[in-house]
């Protein structure tokens, strides 16, 4: 850690535990269940990116999701980044924001968006949420082609737009966005992803792939630089490369990114995903008369490629414990015709490539990966897989390329050191049906205790997916929400920090922006504890290094207030 001494601080963490009313049974996995239940869901909306099928590079991507409770009443709210068209770049459909009205186990939203004030109407791609000012609401960063947006939360229900008096003013086509406290002074910074240039005007012609015409890009379009932002604690920002926080590095054809503490030295470090380019992971070295300097260790640390050393498409990012040491293994989603891949995070700052090993390599091939999440569906402790898939070549079939335009959702169950497909009888409703599905976000969106998912289809419906999987006897679903009432941070939802049950084995969550595909989870972490298991232990490392120690009774349904004592040392 970056501290020896600890300090008295004060915050409030949520404990929302729920108890199983299914009668014992015998000790079986339960019967996965994610069922489509859009229709009752108050969600009747289709996404705009450009035409179907796509003819240009633009149109592929879609929109972005965001879940996070902006009004405050203790639910995820539902935000959505809209498109536009070829012929009409700057004026689309508009996003959208839906309020979380659901109860008693249900799921309804309102449509909010014209009540909230928000009127963005170009291109937009991602979003990501954060309260960049510490007046207690979370606003939302919208990422676009062309001009991207600050949304601030007034707190009344209502949003401004603060762009340009945030200093943010970027016209690159940017993809994703992240929210962090990179700079470890309290406060959210912001990391953009930018994609490359594109002039909807005069788009390029068509390339060949596999021996078929297909949309141009991203090979022989020109690349854009990321930017970082970083906060001055009332929500303006400066770039930070004039600054020199950041090494100057080469213009990538970004897509993704997640701000978290990789390295384990304290301070929040950056991975970013690129599309058939190395990616990124900036880690922060000392430097003579410098307090802070990134520089990208991708390529040394292992991180960069896969192990045959090839650099890969990487669309969604998850970031799970897979072998129980406390650091964050990465597994991404990436092209057709290529795999999936899992790095295993080393004590050394290293990365080595498991995708074998857990048996993620050779299945992906077929499939075109998006958003993806590390979550703990069948309650045995394990965290399981969720990848959302659909190709961006609309004449992709078996016999061209391999592949399929449209793709199903995969559920990957952990057994052991292997992931395997859900069974087929299990593959039904919503897993079973293919679609051009791209970007996901998960959150409990009906107060069970257990994570939902909502997903965006490429110029298709947003889909509420109900999470239905019944919580075995001996099992209890416990959700954590962090809020940091210290005075001098805004990062109240403490993003970037590390929760780590002193199970047998410990299992390690994460709270933290980005991964989703151009999409926000909501701030949460998920567990599963043993139902006879009183008084277990959870460790919580904050994003400034602090380390406070908690114990949770699981055998009640209960929301827990603690004020933030002082902070431990657990050795």
């Amino acid at each position: 850690m970056n501290s020896s001494v600890h300090h008295v601080i004060a915050f409030t963490l949520v404990i929302l535990t729920l108890v199983s009313c299914r009668p014992a049974q015998e000790e079986q996995p339960p019967r996965v269940r994610f069922v489509d239940v859009t229709q009752n869901s108050g969600i009747d909306f289709t996404t705009t990116s450009g035409a179907n099928p796509s003819s240009q590079i633009l149109e592929v991507n879609g929109g972005g999701i965001a879940l996070f409770d902006y009004d405050n009443d203790g639910d995820p709210d539902l935000f959505i980044a809209n498109g536009a068209t070829l012929d009409s770049p700057d004026a689309g459909p508009g996003c959208r924001l839906f309020r979380n009205d659901g109860e008693s186990g249900t799921i309804r939203f309102t449509d909010v968006t014209d009540i909230a004030g928000i009127d963005l109407n170009r291109w937009a791609m991602g979003t990501a949420t954060g309260d960049i000012d510490g007046d207690g609401y979370i606003d939302v960063h919208v990422t676009c082609w062309g001009q991207n947006a600050m949304l601030r939360n007034r707190g009344d229900g209502t949003f401004e737009d603060i762009t340009t008096i945030a200093g943010i003013d970027d016209d690159a086509w940017s993809t994703s966005s992240v929210f962090g406290d990179v700079d470890a002074d309290g406060d959210l910074d912001l990391y953009v992803v930018n994609y490359l240039e594109f002039d909807p005007s005069t788009p390029p012609p068509p390339t060949r792939y596999k021996e078929q015409d297909v949309l141009s890009g991203p090979q022989g379009l020109v690349p854009q630089a990321d930017r970082l932002w970083i906060n001055d604690g009332r929500g303006r920002f400066d770039d930070a490369a004039p600054l020199g926080l950041i090494e100057e590095t080469a213009s990538a054809y970004g897509l993704n990114a997640i701000i978290l503490d990789f390295d384990d030295d304290g301070r929040q470090d950056i991975v970013v995903g690129n599309d058939s380019m190395a990616n990124n992971l900036f880690v922060h070295a000392e430097r003579e008369g410098e307090t802070l300097s990134l520089i990208d260790a991708g390529r040394a640390s292992g991180l960069s490629a896969n192990m045959d050393g090839s650099e890969q498409a990487t669309m969604g990012m998850a970031v799970g414990d897979l072998d129980t040491d406390g650091r964050p293994d990465l597994f991404t989603t990436n092209f057709s015709a290529d795999t999936n891949t899992l790095h295993r995070s080393l004590a050394n700052g290293g990365w080595q490539d498991r995708t074998r090993q857990y048996g993620l390599g050779m299945p992906s091939r077929p499939w075109l990966g998006w958003t993806t999440a590390f979550v703990d569906i069948d309650y045995d402790g394990l965290e399981d897989l969720i990848i959302l898939n659909g190709h961006v070549y609309p004449n992709a079939t078996i016999e061209t390329m391999d592949s399929r335009y449209e793709q199903p959702p995969q559920i990957l169950l952990r057994r052991g050191d292997r992931f395997n497909s859900l069974p087929a009888d299990q593959a039904d409703n919503w897993l079973g049906i293919p679609r051009r599905d791209r970007a996901g976000a998960m959150g409990d969106l009906d107060g069970d205790g257990d994570l939902d998912l909502v997903t965006a289809e490429l110029n298709g419906p947003i889909r509420v997916i109900q999470n239905q999987t019944p919580s075995p006897p001996n099992r209890r679903a416990v959700m954590i929400h962090l809020e940091d009432d210290r005075i001098q941070t805004s990062n109240r939802n403490g993003l970037g920090s590390r929760l780590r049950l002193k199970s047998d084995p410990p299992i390690t969550r994460w709270i933290h922006s980005g991964g989703a595909f151009q999409s926000a989870h909501d701030s949460a972490a998920s567990f599963n504890l043993a139902a006879d298991e009183t008084d277990a232990v959870l460790e919580i490392t904050w994003p400034d290094g602090d380390i406070t120690i908690h114990e949770i009774d699981p055998t009640e349904r209960m929301i827990i207030k603690h004020s933030r004592g002082t902070s431990v040392n657990p050795n």
